[in-house]
C-alpha cells in the first residue's frame, strides 16, 4: 500500500506500531546503541511509507528485513570509521528501576541480553553480527539472512556459527537469580567502600574483566584479574558517593552520585555467584544522555 489518503496513512502507522518494539529490539542487538536503534527503526518507517506492500503477506518479517539492512549499513559505516580512528566503544546500557524492568524496555533486554554479550557482539564483523542476531535471537531463517548479506544460505550459516563460537567462548553466562546477583554486587560495593581488599577478591571471579568508558578524552580502559580489579576498586572509589541500586539490561547494577550529581553507572555480570565482568560508565556526556537517576525514583 502506498500512502494516498489520511486513512491509509493512519492504517499503515498503526500496523507499524504493532511491530515497533520488536524492531527496536532487533536494532538494539544489532547496533548496541539506543539512539542509533531508534534511527534505524525510523528509517524502517520511512521506507514502509514509500513502498507498495500490498503483496506483502508477512509485514513483520518484511520490516525486520528492512531494519536489518539499515543496521548492516550503519555497522559497516561504523567499522570504516573505527579503522580510521582506532575508536573503541562500549554498548549503551538499558537502565531500569531495581524493582523490575520497565515495560518499554522489556523487549530490549529479553533473553538475558546483558552488556557482556553486547560487548562481544561489538567485536564481530557486521555480517557475522547480523547473522547471529537474526538467527540465534530472532529465529530468522538463513535463507532470508542470505538475501540481506548477499551470500548463500550456507555462507550465512557459517557467519552465525563463527559468531556463536566467539560468544560462547567469551561472554560469561549470567546467573538467572537476580537476588544472587544483588548479593554479590552489594558485597562488592561494601568492600570497595570499606577498602577491604580481601573481601573484594572473594567476590570477584579470578579472571574478572572491567571495562571503563571515560569518554572521548579517556577512552575505554580495560583491567583484568581479581587482584588488579580489587586494587583499582579501592583506589578509585568516589569519596562521599551515594549508591543507588538499578537494573542494567535486566541485571543488578548501581548508579553512584555525589551531591545529587551522577558520577558513574556500573553494570555487573554475576556468574557462578562471582562477579565475572563489569562495565563502568563515567563519561559525563553519556551519563547525561542516559539519565540513569531517573530509574532510581
Amino acid at each position: 500500500m502506498n500512502i494516498g489518503t489520511t486513512s491509509d496513512a493512519e492504517f499503515l502507522a498503526g500496523r507499524f506500531e504493532e511491530h515497533r518494539s520488536h524492531l527496536r529490539a532487533v536494532a538494539y542487538r544489532m547496533l548496541g546503541s539506543l539512539s542509533e536503534a531508534e534511527d534505524a527503526v525510523q528509517e524502517g518507517w520511512i521506507r514502509l511509507s514509500r513502498s507498495d506492500t500490498s503483496e506483502v503477506n508477512n509485514l513483520g518479517g518484511w520490516l525486520t528485513t528492512v531494519v536489518a539492512r539499515v543496521c548492516l549499513t550503519m555497522l559497516s559505516s561504523r567499522e570504516r570509521r573505527r579503522e580510521d580512528s582506532l575508536e573503541e566503544r562500549l554498548p549503551d546500557p538499558v537502565v531500569s528501576p531495581a524493582e523490575g524492568v520497565d515495560p518499554e524496555h522489556e523487549a530490549l533486554v529479553a533473553d538475558s541480553v546483558g552488556l557482556a554479550l553486547l560487548v562481544v557482539l561489538e567485536s564481530l564483523e557486521p555480517a557475522e553480527r547480523l547473522a547471529f542476531v537474526l538467527h540465534d535471537m530472532f529465529a530468522v531463517p538463513f535463507e532470508e539472512i542470505a538475501t540481506i548479506v548477499g551470500r548463500t544460505p550456507a555462507a550465512a550459516r557459517q557467519l552465525a556459527s563463527r559468531a556463536r563460537r566467539r560468544v560462547r567462548g567469551t561472554a560469561p553466562v549470567p546467573d538467572p537469580d537476580l537476588g544472587r546477583q544483588r548479593q554479590a554486587v552489594d558485597a562488592f560495593l561494601a568492600a570497595a567502600r570499606d577498602g577491604d581488599f580481601e573481601a573484594l577478591v572473594r567476590v570477584l571471579d579470578p579472571d574478572v574483566v572491567v571495562r571503563s568508558d571515560r569518554g572521548a578524552a579517556g577512552g575505554v580502559l580495560v583491567a583484568r584479574g581479581a587482584a588488579v580489579v580489587a586494587k583499582q576498586a579501592i583506589m578509585f572509589r568516589p569519596v562521599g558517593s551515594v549508591g543507588h541500586p538499578v537494573l542494567v539490561n535486566g541485571a543488578a547494577g548501581s548508579v553512584a552520585s555525589v551531591g545529587g550529581q551522577v558520577v558513574s553507572l556500573v553494570a555487573f555480570t554475576v556468574s557462578g555467584g562471582l562477579i565475572a565482568e563489569v562495565v563502568i560508565i563515567t563519561d559525563a556526556d553519556r551519563l547525561a544522555r542516559l539519565d540513569p537517576m531517573s530509574a532510581t525514583g
